[in-house]
């Protein structure tokens, strides 16, 4: 699958008209339709209007290739984020509501005990080992202000959840370090929970927690994993259309720099330093079949660059 494709469809091409003419002319195209400008994400080249224009450095940076399919992953772990922070934040305000008009909660439960205890009876189930009306009991029982505390961190920990799928919806750098760091903080607590007891949601939730802390150290190598930050840039770098082309342009203009050096005549008034003339060898005497023999032309070949004094320029370090 052509990922960089898939971005164009879903949020449409990325052209930008550099203000350098060299590099301007590497992304555009004449038609017959028109002008067409090459799209910085899928590499086609679109007939319109680029959509921005200016110096190469303020080109937008767009994903691409890979990059389209782990922003895309990270969305998805983004939107199971949230449904969690809004449930979490319900029982934060059910538990918070609940502190406050507990008592005619615990009314309502006193009117309606008998006559649930008697029905249960009649089906047949055990009143005193019902661990549901044993659960609604010590509720009531709880300190209002522990109530209000417990109702606190539940809304805490919805609102940790939000930033973390911010962050990992707008796919920043430091939203992957915090949803790293906050899942891996609850992964020994899930792990326990495991041990004491396995079903199916466990499994899934410490599935999932797992799967993300892993994604996100392998695949951005953060905290220096692969490379590190420097690994990860370089590969953005090296899959980004308009860098290559930047590259390409100034290894092209290397060399030809490095040919107008080595052709390049002296200038009036500083002229060269005299080639030092070889020291003269005795006279050899020529055997008389080569003497009568036709004479051989003798070829040359012109000096190398490298012979000749002419460094090739290095490439300029791709923009980061």
């Amino acid at each position: 699958m052509d990922w960089s494709l898939l971005g164009c469809g879903a949020s449409g091409h990325v052209t930008f008209a550099p203000d350098e003419p060299a590099l301007r002319d590497r992304l555009s195209l004449a038609t017959r339709e028109g002008q067409s400008w090459r799209c910085l994400r899928c590499g086609t080249f679109v007939i319109g209007e680029p959509t921005a224009s200016g110096p190469a450095e303020s080109a937008p940076q767009v994903r691409r290739a890979e990059q389209v399919r782990s922003a895309l992953i990270l969305r998805c772990f983004a939107v199971e984020r949230f449904l969690r922070a809004l449930i979490f934040a319900a029982l934060a305000i059910a538990v918070w509501r609940f502190s406050v008009s507990r008592l005619s909660f615990e009314q309502a439960y006193d009117q309606a005990l008998p006559p649930l205890k008697a029905l249960l009876r009649d089906f047949g189930f055990s009143v005193q080992k019902s661990r549901l009306l044993g659960l609604l009991h010590e509720a009531f029982t709880v300190n209002p202000r522990t109530l209000g505390f417990i109702a606190l961190g539940l809304g805490a920990y919805a609102v940790i959840e939000v930033i973390e799928g911010v962050g990992l919806w707008l796919v920043k750098r430091w939203g992957e370090y915090f949803a790293m760091i906050v899942t891996s903080l609850g992964l020994p607590y899930e792990i326990y929970d495991l041990m004491n007891k396995v079903t199916v949601l466990r499994v899934l939730a410490f599935a999932i927690n797992l799967g993300l802390v892993l994604y996100l150290v392998l695949t951005k190598r953060l905290f220096g994993v692969r490379g590190g930050k420097k690994a990860y840039e370089a590969r953005l770098r090296s899959e980004s259309i308009l860098d290559a082309e930047i590259a390409a342009l100034e290894a092209g203009q290397g060399v030809a720099v490095g040919q107008g050096v080595a052709a390049q005549p002296a200038a009036p008034g500083n002229p060269a330093p005299a080639a030092e003339a070889p020291a003269a060898e005795p006279p050899r005497e020529v055997p008389a079949e080569a003497a009568a023999g036709p004479a051989t032309p003798v070829t040359g070949e012109a000096p190398d660059a490298s012979e000749a004094g002419v460094e090739a320029l290095p490439p300029r370090r791709p923009r980061s």
